[in-house]
């Protein structure tokens, strides 16, 4: 797995920079999460409502860094598409199995808490796959690697852990539409 150039214009660390510099309180995963999670729960979720969850009160009304709000675009853009080109924004390859790993759990971590966020109280109930997914991601929180788990069965555990959050966090977002949509226009009011 290697950083996808066609998700996001900035890498992993680039973005962590930026954050760490605007004093966020995430790191770039668990914001990254965050920000997918808002998505599949949230009509009309803007850059603003994501700064908001991952900047202290004093920085949110500073002009937003690009790479912030380039990510946010990105990120809606590839869940509302049909390719489910959504990617997480996790480190790079050559850094250690450990370090992607626990970037991983921090990842679903931030999902979580963007659904959590939401209006929806109960996901257990909700159609489709979407409670066994978010079951799986609770779990997922926990991953950690062993010394001797960081060789090639290890790395292939993490790429197919990784596809499985990639393709669960985009069903999520395609279950929850109707969860989404406006609210029909009200009757009130209107002549008969």
């Amino acid at each position: 797995m290697r950083h996808n150039p066609a998700m996001s214009q900035w890498s992993y660390a680039e973005i962590q920079r930026t954050l760490e510099g605007a004093h966020c309180l995430t790191g770039p995963a668990e914001a990254h999460g965050t920000l997918a999670g808002s998505l599949c729960t949230t009509v009309g979720y803007r850059l603003e409502d994501w700064l908001g969850e991952i900047l202290p009160e004093a920085r949110v009304s500073l002009m937003p860094p690009r790479e912030l709000s380039d990510l946010f675009g990105e990120t809606a853009g590839s869940l509302a598409g049909s390719e489910m080109a959504l990617e997480l924004m996790l480190p790079e390859d050559d850094r250690p199995l450990g370090e992607r790993a626990e970037a991983l759990g921090a990842w679903c971590q931030g999902f979580l808490y963007g659904l959590g966020s939401s209006p929806i109280s109960d996901f257990e109930r909700l159609p489709g796959p979407v409670g066994e997914v978010v079951r799986d991601l609770v779990q997922i929180t926990q991953v950690g690697v062993e010394p001797d788990e960081a060789d090639e069965a290890g790395e292939s555990a993490y790429a197919e852990l990784v596809e499985f959050v990639r393709v669960g966090a985009q069903l999520v977002f395609e279950e929850l539409t109707p969860y989404r949509e406006p609210p029909p226009p009200s009757c009130a009011g209107v002549l008969h």
